[in-house]
């Protein structure tokens, strides 16, 4: 019966198939002679390669977390918004639950957009408890952009539904802070709390630039989220700073 079977369909077959449904659909067709059949299969087997790749990776990448999960609820904190000339600086908190597998989680520079935006939502829905802490612009300038990340970690662990007993933070310590931490440096990279962390940060921080190009459109804030392009600078020369601007970054 699998013979008859049309490629076209085969190919809409594997394409609609969900991981669990790869096996089958491989020994339902491997015995098929057919060129396209077999290429079909082979590329239901490379998918099953690259998703046992996945959770290899994401096994490792919770290192951190098996090592402190003695001490209690692990949380993950990380930034986004540091290097910007506008908009505020944005932090991230998420506990993850202990037996998360959520796949692809990585540092939110080395996922695209799309990936981002799909990510958070899994994130949010799965997290034990997700916290995002904002600083202004007006803010930054007053105390210094590392006070200011600080102040913005503080928040989105206080904001916390639950109270974390162990901090993995990206390469910092906080100040005034009484829970445990653990700084890791390039730690969006290496555990999968502080990956998470970055990437609600991130997506948080996008989509406000995004809602104040709609305000402001001479900036480009939706392209290029506040950072110092060409073109950004070319705005900021022709039309002065804006409201969200930081003005010791564009002194």
């Amino acid at each position: 019966m699998g013979e008859q079977k049309k490629i076209s369909l085969m190919k809409e077959e594997l394409q609609a198939a969900e991981e669990t449904m790869l096996p089958s659909f491989i020994s339902k067709y491997e015995e098929d002679e057919r060129a396209g059949a077999r290429k079909l299969v082979q590329q239901a087997r490379n998918r099953m390669e690259a998703l046992e790749r996945e959770r290899q990776r994401i096994w490792n990448l919770k290192e951190y977390e098996r090592k402190y999960e003695s001490a209690g609820l692990v949380c993950g904190i990380d930034e986004a918004g540091r290097g910007p000339l506008a908009g505020p600086v944005v932090a991230g908190a998420v506990i993850l639950p202990k037996d998360c597998s959520i796949l692809y989680i990585n540092d939110s520079k080395k996922l695209s957009e799309k990936k981002r935006e799909e990510l958070y939502e899994v994130i949010m829905n799965e997290a034990l408890a997700a916290g995002i802490g904002m600083v202004s612009p007006q803010r930054i300038d007053e105390i210094n952009i590392l006070q200011a990340t600080y102040e913005a970690m503080r928040e989105a662990i206080q904001k916390l539904s639950l109270t974390p007993d162990i901090l993995l933070n990206d390469a910092v310590t906080i100040p005034q802070i009484s829970i445990p931490q653990v700084s890791i440096i390039k730690g969006d990279a290496k555990s999968i709390s502080i990956g998470a962390a970055s990437i609600i940060a991130k997506v948080t921080r996008d989509r406000l630039m995004a809602e104040y190009d709609k305000i402001m459109p001479e900036y480009g804030f939706a392209k290029n989220k506040g950072y110092g392009t060409k073109e950004h600078m070319a705005a900021i020369q022709l039309h002065g700073p804006s409201p969200i601007h930081r003005r010791t970054f564009i002194k």
